[in-house]
């Protein structure tokens, strides 16, 4: 998965064994997340350890590509903010020279021009309606730029609105009949543009060289200089996000128009598709496709109380995490050392409407420098990884997965001391802390977030760049206002803590 991973040799793999797990006396390597050894306070002892927290915001630049599910909607969380998703997409003709119907049909008009998205689900309040536009993308830049896909921050210059829908969520899943009965889809979004401009498409029908205002269909070249793409936007009441699947069959620009059968004379009521070309053919160039997503966060989040941390999936917010007790902790054998979190709940219709990220993600900061690297061991146990990349091992496992079993980091539901049902997160880091205490490793300081995609550009060259790996959260999916360190809790019951289960060497 990773480029510049150095090949793993027998010697280095049973050197590293020994030297890493051999002598740590560690005897939880099978433990899994709700797996803790009592504690009798004679050979078993518990030490609870209080976690200093601070917001923290990403300033993320994702790069959501054209097979990935990109983002459409507009949110307004009463806690969180609103976040605004819009998507640019270039449908293209499936060959050059193109022609609309079949060649030597005779045109007769144009009944109307659709632009399809392929639906694939939503997040946050589907009864709320969006109204959904579509735009012409004034730059052609965008269309030429398909090699060098543009972050989340970007969004090209546009014309004026060509058509617009109010869109129910909830009905999407319906059956919609279209090509006058003859064919029915569902799970998609279907948007008719103007007459306008569905009589200036259809009128460029030409497969004739040369530039003239009518030959848009010749070859790709021809026709970027003539058509940039489209962008989609949210607004109205829209209260939900929704995930668009771009490559998907049935994201489409249709044109529905009439023509005579050749040979027969007889008319017919047809359709052609363009869609997003994926493949790099000798004459067509891949679509052009972008996802921009901004959050505007609310008053609570840009400056939380000291009892209040907020999680947001990418793009979203952090929690950095600092635990001065582990600075002062002797050695000893680790049975568990857990970090446990719990949500503060709100109103509880908003917080199903808007709800938390699947899973959180943990990693630490490199002493001295700005940079990030994944926690130590705990990822995935059965999975020899060396985060400062120095063995010849993986900084991360190398199959790109977390055993979240054993690590832990999924979403919960309790009850908690008033009653309330809740959601919980608990973090093995074990592993890490038996390191920290047996082999005087720095006791760095933690990042927690709901992660979608992470990159530790250290690991790379600039021959080879560091890949981003791909974390389990969807993309802007989730969010969650979790207790501090600092959440008024005398016995630490609730707030967030570390707790080691640890006996005497």
């Amino acid at each position: 998965m990773f480029k510049k991973l150095l090949p793993i040799t027998l010697l280095s793999y049973f050197l590293v064994v020994v030297i890493n797990f051999g002598c740590t006396k560690l005897d939880t390597t099978t433990l899994g997340s709700d797996l803790i050894p009592a504690v009798d306070n004679v050979h078993t002892f518990s030490t609870t350890l209080d976690i200093n927290t601070t917001q923290g915001y990403f300033n993320d630049s994702f790069k959501i590509f054209k097979t990935e599910n990109n983002v459409l909607g507009y949110t307004n969380d009463p806690i969180f903010g609103q976040t605004e998703a819009n998507i640019f997409l270039h449908p293209k003709p499936t060959f050059y020279p193109f022609y609309f119907g079949n060649a030597g049909d005779t045109l007769v008009g144009v009944d109307s021009v659709v632009l399809c998205l392929s639906y694939k689900g939503s997040w946050g309040d589907t009864n709320q309606l969006q109204t959904l536009s579509v735009f012409p993308i004034n730059d052609q830049p965008f269309a030429d730029s398909v090699f060098q896909y543009k972050d989340i921050r970007y969004q090209p210059t546009l014309g004026s609105s060509i058509g617009s829908r109010v869109i129910d969520i909830r009905r999407l899943k319906d059956s919609v009949k279209i090509a006058w009965g003859r064919d029915s889809v569902i799970n998609q979004i279907r948007i008719k543009l103007s007459s306008s401009y569905a009589n200036s498409l259809f009128g460029r029908d030409s497969t004739k060289a040369g530039l003239t205002n009518n030959n848009a269909f010749y070859n790709d070249s021809i026709h970027r200089r003539f058509y940039n793409g489209f962008a989609v936007k949210a607004g109205g009441s829209a209260n939900a996000l929704m995930y668009i699947n771009l490559t998907d069959a049935t994201t489409r620009l249709e044109v529905h128009f009439r023509k005579k059968i050749t040979g027969t004379g007889k008319l017919d009521t047809v359709y052609n598709s363009f869609k997003i070309a994926t493949d790099d053919y000798a004459t067509i160039i891949p679509s052009a496709t972008s996802n921009y997503i901004k959050r505007n966060w609310s008053a609570s989040v840009l400056n939380p109380a000291a009892s209040d941390l907020y999680l947001q999936s990418g793009p979203g917010t952090y929690a950095s995490l600092k635990i001065p007790g582990l600075d002062t902790l002797t050695n000893r054998i680790v049975h568990r050392a857990q970090i446990s979190i719990e949500q503060i709940p709100d109103n509880p219709v908003t917080d199903s409407i808007f709800s938390v990220p699947a899973y959180v993600y943990l990693d630490l900061k490199d002493t001295g420098v700005t940079k990030w690297k994944p926690i130590y061991h705990d990822l995935s146990p059965s999975s020899t990884y060396d985060p400062d990349y120095k063995s010849g091992f993986p900084y991360y496992p190398s199959d790109g997965t977390i055993d979240y079993a054993y690590f832990g980091g999924f979403a919960r539901k309790r009850n908690n001391v008033l009653g309330q049902s809740v959601y919980y997160y608990d973090l093995n880091v074990t592993r890490y802390i038996q390191k920290l205490v047996t082999k005087g490793i720095p006791n760095y300081e933690m990042r927690l977030f709901a992660g979608f995609r992470i990159l530790y550009p250290q690991h790379g060259t600039a021959l080879y760049p560091a890949t981003a790996i791909a974390l389990d959260n969807p993309l802007a999916y989730g969010r969650i206002k979790i207790k501090s360190g600092s959440y008024p809790d005398p016995q630490k019951q609730v707030k967030m803590r570390m707790t080691i289960i640890w006996s005497k060497l």
